[in-house]
């Protein structure tokens, strides 16, 4: 099943299902690690010609949101185990 916003589009027929910018094969997972790297928005707008400052913003968004959604499970510290 695929699902679209207004930029970012997830289909199992395009890149295995990852969200990508809609219309093309740019994946968030690039724009927020190349963002993570260090890369300006310039950067990528100069090496992906396709994206837009808006795609970039979407990219951030989803990441954020994903991040929100996400369940966090603290387990007990285990025993650390002893040598006899």
């Amino acid at each position: 099943m695929a699902m679209t916003t207004e930029r970012i589009d997830i289909n199992p027929a395009i890149m295995m299902g990852k969200p990508v910018i809609r219309g093309t094969r740019i994946t968030v997972e690039l724009i927020l690690r190349k963002l993570a790297e260090g890369a300006s928005e310039a950067e990528l707008l100069q090496d992906y010609p396709h994206l837009t400052t808006e795609d970039i913003r979407a990219a951030v968004a989803y990441g954020a949101a994903s991040v929100a959604h996400e369940e966090v499970v603290l387990l007990p510290d285990a025993p650390i185990p002893r040598k006899s």
